[in-house]
């Protein structure tokens, strides 16, 4: 297995919300490089990469993907400055267009040309992020005058993509492309996909990391908690036709017809939960890790009460990197 580990925070909602303060411990103590903290519905995920720096020593901190509609700009570079002057700690941070249902639900927001909106998002955070004032009159962004008065972190953004326009724009403004819950045959088209771009940008291609959930020696509690996690993909724009194509079309089709949540969720097999995620004995895991043709794989390490914190994955994979 060629590609970098790093590590993001589940954020499981059948666990314990502050166990994710305990995997964060956990990738710092045994030296991955990087924690992803991402924003579901339990805690904002600046607070909780402040809270994780005072558990941790030296990984490096990215919040995100955080939903270009719902913060502006001038909101992501503010909280990243903060995070990265309260703590002392490198930060990254990743930028997304999120779901309707969270866009538009959740936060009662517009959900507007998200591609043209995640573009000039990036453009605008680079520019804050290096320190300068912005000044910018986009078709969905505006913003005039400001500037950090932190000191400039120059954080690296990533940003998450899985349609045509989204990788067109990481391509374009983007230091790491992300891509989460795919196949290993979707992460591959992906990432041909921007190169492909990129070629067409005269640039270099940025890397490429992939969630994905994880659960060596994981059993059937891993398997439900991750079959619970794909349910709300499985009619998404892109997604839909991803499971379409790796054979997974009656699900789709159910999906769509809008059953009742334990209907949808009692249909979903297993070889659909392992066709996005690296469950089984170790020597399963490091080949299914391997097929995804990435710079990079997030582990989402499932945490059950057979695997607390995602411990035994997290000590596993560690022994395979070295220190």
């Amino acid at each position: 297995m060629n590609a970098k580990l790093t590590v993001s925070l589940g954020l499981w909602q059948d666990r314990p919300a502050r166990e994710a303060l305990e995997t964060a411990a956990l990738a710092d103590e045994l030296r991955f490089p990087e924690l992803w903290i991402g924003e579901m519905a339990t805690y904002d995920a600046f607070a909780l990469a402040v809270a994780v720096a005072a558990r941790t020593s030296s990984i490096m901190l990215t919040p995100g993907p955080l939903p270009v509609a719902v913060r502006d700009p001038m909101m992501i570079a503010m909280a990243v400055a903060s995070l990265a002057d309260l703590t002392g700690r490198v930060a990254g941070v990743a930028i997304g267009t999120s779901s309707p249902h969270v866009v538009e639900r959740w936060h009662g927001r517009e959900r507007r040309d998200p591609p043209t909106a995640l573009a000039e998002s990036a453009e605008v955070v680079r520019h804050l992020l290096a320190g300068e004032r912005a000044g910018f009159e986009g078709r969905t962004v505006r913003v005039q005058d400001y500037r950090l008065r932190l000191p400039a972190p120059r954080t690296p953004i990533t940003i998450a993509a899985f349609g045509a326009a989204a990788v067109r724009a990481a391509a374009r403004h983007a230091d790491r492309m992300v891509v989460s819950l795919v196949t290993a045959d979707s992460a591959g088209r992906l990432a041909a996909r921007l190169r492909s771009e990129s070629d067409a940008a005269g640039a270099s291609a940025p890397p490429v990391a992939a969630w994905v959930p994880v659960a060596v020696d994981g059993g059937a509690q891993a398997r439900e908690q991750v079959r619970r996690a794909v349910v709300g993909y499985l009619a998404a724009p892109g997604y839909a036709q991803m499971f379409e194509e790796a054979g997974f079309g009656d699900v789709v089709a159910l999906a769509r017809s809008r059953p009742h949540p334990s209907a949808l969720l009692a249909a979903v097999p297993d070889e659909l939960v392992h066709a996005v995620a690296a469950l089984g004995g170790p020597e399963e895991v490091a080949a299914r890790l391997a097929s995804y043709a990435v710079d990079e794989i997030a582990v989402l390490p499932c945490c059950t009460d057979e695997d607390p914190a995602g411990e035994h994955t997290l000590r596993t994979l560690a022994a395979w990197t070295g220190p």
